[in-house]
């Protein structure tokens, strides 16, 4: 059951410890514990290249439902959309490389 091993990767992963998912694009990170706040497992949505390898160093990090629904929001916004068609528009064709190779893929 997915619970059990998301139980587990947070009870024995490392702090910043990465996990691949099955839906590409999409990882698992364990935050460490900070202050008070005790250590969780975040969402990270990272582009990956043709070979499954994120293409960021980090991507986004979600915490909770309420921010994916937040997120997904303001990614779904006409007009952020039309922004990132003006980008393309402007900026130089950027080349991809993988930054690293990830073995280890979390069923969801």
């Amino acid at each position: 059951m997915a619970d059990d091993r998301l139980s587990q990767f947070l009870k024995e992963g490392k702090g910043w410890e990465r996990k691949v998912t099955n839906i590409p694009g999409v990882f698992l990170i364990k935050l460490p514990e900070y202050r008070s706040r005790p250590p969780y497992i975040a969402i990270e949505i990272n582009p990956v290249d043709t070979s499954g390898m994120a293409t960021k160093k980090r991507g986004i990090l979600i915490r909770s439902r309420s921010e994916l629904e937040k997120i997904s929001n303001i990614l779904t916004n006409a007009k952020i959309i039309q922004l990132a068609d003006s980008i393309d528009e402007v900026n130089p064709e950027k080349k991809t490389k993988s930054l690293s190779t990830e073995t280890d893929v979390f069923e969801i």
